[in-house]
């Protein structure tokens, strides 16, 4: 880790910084690096967790399990929303209504399109006929003269009630009074509004002129003069506070947090080197060699010891049966099975069948 390679710091930086950057420099080592070795140590067993259990268990169980029960879900809805009534539809809905369209197809052709064209020629027709007659003579020599009538009566009566009465009204009435009362505006307006609107505009001017102009001219100068000699040295001491703040603190602090960050990833990640490696050199070689050098030879001869134990039993019992029952013991399917060292022929010879490693000299 080349952690002295960084470009100098900038010709600003006083001994303040310095001051600032080494103990925050040291608590964010402390700090930051376990926290990162943590993490590392958490992603790694994630990785392993999701690639070894989470994975297979999903594909091997969860995702089958979800499938069938989506079959089965489907199934159950479909056997309780749509065969119901799609059954319904296709063995009840649809031969009933072709049987009632046959019928009103046979009715209508056969009754009701008689019977209408019937009534249409031999009552229908003949009955409007006589009621046209009826009325055309009707309208002309009774109708026509009384509606004449009745409309002279109500012309009369409707100019009697609504038009007459109110023509009067406004031409003996309302027209008089009306000009009284404009006389009367007219009057009040020149002789009293007048005046009192004259006064009152005066009475605004002086109020404007040596009240509110004065009042507002002070408060104007009183606003600039709190933003000239209070507020706007306050705003630019306080950004000047920041500024500094920002450049000489909180900018070192960042600086080491990230110069940190990237040191406990270095740190951690040598570590997790060294751990693989110190693994594999002191548990997997050594298993490995155990394994290969050890356990193999004697599982090999484990194997032969077993073999030529259970041949021996194997001759003892014949030759017990041979004394006993005097004849010949037929060996059993199962013996002539392939071992160890032996070909494939039924007549050929058998091989040594230990196979231990031969050391050449």
């Amino acid at each position: 880790m080349e952690t002295d390679k960084r470009p100098p710091a900038g010709g600003g930086d006083g001994c303040l910084v310095g001051v600032i950057r080494i103990p925050v420099k040291i608590v964010a080592v402390l700090v930051v690096l376990p926290v990162r070795v943590v993490w590392e140590l958490l992603v790694a067993g994630g990785r392993a967790v999701h690639r070894h259990i989470l994975g297979p268990l999903y594909v091997h169980a969860v995702e089958p399990l979800l499938r069938a029960l989506g079959w089965l879900l489907t199934t159950l809805l479909k056997l309780v929303f749509v065969w119901p009534w799609v059954g319904l539809w296709r063995y009840v809905l649809v031969p009933v209504g072709q049987g009632l369209a046959w019928l009103w197809r046979g009715l209508y052709a056969q009754v009701l399109a008689p019977a209408g064209r019937f009534l249409t020629a031999y009552v229908l027709r003949p009955l409007g006929e006589a009621l046209a007659w009826l009325g055309r003579g009707g309208m002309r020599y009774l109708l026509a003269p009384l509606a004449k009538g009745v409309t002279w009566i109500g012309w009369a009566l409707g100019m009697t009630l609504f038009v007459w009465p109110w023509v009067a009204l406004w031409r003996y009435v309302l027209a008089p009074v009306g000009r009284g009362i404009a006389w009367l505006a007219a009057a009040v307006y020149r002789y009293v509004l007048t005046p009192v609107g004259h006064g009152l505009g005066w009475l605004a001017v002086a109020v404007f002129r040596y009240l509110l102009r004065p009042v507002g001219l002070g408060l104007v100068w009183l606003v600039a003069a709190l933003y000239r000699y209070l507020l706007r040295p306050v705003g630019l001491g306080i950004a000047w506070l920041a500024a500094a703040l920002y450049r000489y603190v909180l900018t070192p602090v960042g600086q080491v947090l990230v110069w940190a960050w990237h040191v406990a990833g270095r740190i951690a990640g040598a570590l997790w080197r060294g751990l693989k490696w110190a693994g594999r050199v002191l548990v997997g070689w050594p298993a490995s060699r155990v394994y290969r050098h050890v356990l193999t030879p004697v599982g090999h001869a484990a194997r032969e010891v077993w073999r030529t134990g259970r041949a021996a039993v194997r001759e003892a019992r014949a030759t017990v049966r041979r004394a006993l029952f005097g004849t010949p013991p037929v060996e059993p399917a199962r013996s002539r099975a392939r071992t160890l060292g032996s070909t494939t022929a039924a007549d050929a010879a058998p091989a040594d069948e230990i196979s231990l490693p031969r050391r050449q000299g």
